[in-house]
């Protein structure tokens, strides 16, 4: 019971509940429910308002639009109206110009054919004529042209002897042009002295009482120092002095040093002089390793043996004609520098090989064979580069070149030996030399005489004109310039000219 009553009560409080806010909330939503519906039409006017403005819009652009279209297509039409104008006047002009074309060929037809007719009558008459010539000169087309052609071919001859020497003077010109600037800035860029060649060493005394010492009891000192030094000793009328000669200049430099350092020590007797020598030849021997290192580095070559420098420090007293090895080696690489920087060459290899290209000179005389090659072989043991031992060996044609530096050594060392003043060759080499020139021009068949001139510098050939003619000449020329190559050698070069002179000679009476 009590529960009935209970859930009794749970009922009507529900009812009064839900009455009491049907009755509270109902005016509120109503109240929201209009607000959302004016929200809604104020909305819906401004909405239609705005449409209707956008639509007045676009039918404006529209019909903008349009009226523009209406008159591109106007425009458009009359354009081509007056393109179809033109091309109707075009191809009026076209069909003219056609009848004008078929005209002019008809009118040309006729002419080539008046042309035709005439080619063959001129033909015809051509033919007639060559064989009234024929019959008139009595020979016949071909003979007649063999002889045309002989007298072309002679004259083309005569004709290309002369281009052949123009163009011949020409390149002789350029390239002796040439030669002569790299000759001469070598030449003027290394600058070095002029060694004189001598055998006798000459030593001061301090008076005539020396001479006497020097020469000892019975001469045993004079006899002592020579047999010690290898050298003679010369005691002349020559005041306050004596002199030292050999033809061994390492020698005779041993011997003038020893000679000087008794005269100043006073104590001049055979075991002194013997103690003397032998100190004397292992300060030569020093100056020569000295030497081989300052020749090294004025000639700034790196990276050389000691053996190779003391061999080329040996130079210091041989001479060739006057010419001191050691100072010719030194300039030949300085000159062989400055030609393979002009020529785009290897400086380094040119310049090692013009330094030792003589070292062959500084072996002693018991080993045999040429300077050139016991040179390259002396290098070879002491891993000297292969070029640079080519170039020692070709500089004097003993073996062939197998680098452009081998013949910049070649061209240096002749430059060296050739340049003025650098040597100086005795009378008789001079006087043979000349006289091996005319000889051998006047070996060949032709030549009617010959002459040396410039002390050997040049050489000129009178051939005989009716046997040599100006393309022989030019020929002859070479293969004497050849043989001379072959056959002799010399410093410098040797120009060779052949002269052809035709003489006519007439009397008046």
């Amino acid at each position: 019971m009590p529960a009935t009553w209970i859930l009794l009560g749970a009922v009507i409080g529900i009812i009064v509940g839900a009455a009491a806010v049907y009755f509270f909330i109902r005016p509120q939503v109503e109240e929201k429910v209009a607000t959302v519906d004016r929200e809604l039409e104020e909305r819906r006017a401004l909405a239609e308002k705005e449409t209707s403005e956008i639509l007045d819009t676009s039918r404006k652009e529209a019909q903008q639009i349009r009226s523009e279209a209406e008159k591109a297509i106007e425009r458009r039409y009359q354009d081509l109206a007056r393109a179809e104008e033109r091309v109707d006047r075009r191809s009026e002009n076209l069909d003219k110009q056609a009848k004008k074309m078929e005209h002019r060929e008809a009118v040309l037809n006729k002419r080539q054919s008046r042309l035709d007719k005439r080619q063959n009558r001129l033909e015809t008459i051509e033919q007639e004529r060559r064989q009234q010539l024929e019959q008139i000169a009595a020979l016949t087309a071909d003979e007649a042209k063999q002889l045309l052609l002989d007298d072309v071919e002679k004259e083309s001859r005569q004709d290309m002897a002369r281009i052949m020497r123009e163009i011949e003077d020409e390149a002789k010109e350029n390239a002796n042009q040439k030669a002569r600037e790299l000759v001469v800035l070598a030449i003027q860029r290394i600058a070095s002295d002029q060694v004189a060649e001598q055998t006798v060493s000459v030593v001061q005394l301090p008076n005539e009482e020396m001479k006497g010492r020097i020469i000892g009891r019975n001469g045993r000192n004079i006899r002592a120092f020579e047999q010690a030094a290898g050298v003679d000793i010369v005691v002349d009328d020559t005041p306050e002095a004596v002199s030292v000669s050999s033809f061994d200049p390492v020698r005779r430099e041993a011997a003038r040093r020893a000679l000087e350092k008794l005269i100043t020590d006073g104590r001049i007797h055979p075991a002194r002089i013997e103690k003397l020598i032998k100190d004397a030849t292992k300060e030569v021997e020093q100056d020569m390793k000295e030497a081989g290192e300052q020749a090294a580095y004025e000639a700034n070559v790196h990276g050389l043996h000691p053996q190779v420098i003391k061999m080329l420090g040996r130079l210091k007293y041989r001479t060739s004609f006057g010419q001191n090895q050691l100072y010719h080696s030194v300039e030949a690489s300085k000159i062989a520098a400055v030609l393979a920087a002009e020529l785009n060459a290897n400086i380094d290899i040119a310049k090692m090989g013009a330094l030792l290209h003589d070292i062959g000179k500084a072996m002693d005389h018991d080993q045999e064979g040429t300077h050139a090659m016991l040179g390259a072989e002396f290098c070879k043991r002491f891993k000297v580069p292969p070029l640079v031992i080519n170039a020692i060996a070709a500089h004097h044609h003993e073996v062939e070149p197998e680098s452009v530096e081998a013949i910049i050594v070649e061209a240096a060392d002749a430059i060296s030996g050739a340049r003025p003043g650098a040597r100086r060759e005795s009378l008789e080499n001079y006087i043979k030399r000349v006289r091996t020139l005319e000889e051998i021009a006047t070996t060949f068949q032709g030549v009617e005489s010959a002459y040396a001139l410039q002390a050997g510098r040049e050489i000129r050939i009178l051939v005989k004109p009716d046997k040599i003619d100006d393309l022989e000449a030019m020929r002859l020329s070479k293969n004497i310039a050849k043989t001379i190559e072959e056959s002799m050698q010399y410093p410098g070069q040797i120009q060779v000219t052949v002269i052809r002179e035709t003489r006519a000679v007439g009397f008046a009476k």
